[in-house]
C-alpha cells in the first residue's frame, strides 16, 4: 500500500510536520493547533488558513507519490 504523505507548514516554523491523511492532519490541528472547525474545513478545502480565521498561516503540501515503476 503506498501513503500519499502531506506536509503542514506552519508560518513561523521551519519544519513541516507529516501525516499519512487528511483525516490525521486535521485531527491534529483541532487538538494541537487548536484550530477552529471553521479553520480546520478551510484549511482542508483550500490548502491554506490564515489571519482571521486562524491565528497564523498553515499550509498544507501533499508529496508526490512514489514512482510506480519502482525507480527513485
Amino acid at each position: 500500500m503506498v501513503i500519499a504523505w502531506v506536509d503542514l507548514l506552519i508560518e513561523g516554523d521551519s519544519h513541516p510536520r507529516r501525516f499519512d491523511s487528511y483525516a490525521t492532519l486535521r485531527a491534529y490541528v483541532l487538538k494541537l493547533e487548536r484550530l477552529s472547525e471553521d479553520a480546520a474545513d478551510e484549511l482542508m478545502v483550500a490548502g491554506v488558513v490564515r489571519p482571521p480565521l486562524a491565528r497564523r498561516e498553515y499550509r498544507i503540501q501533499r508529496l508526490p507519490l512514489p514512482d510506480a515503476n519502482g525507480a527513485d
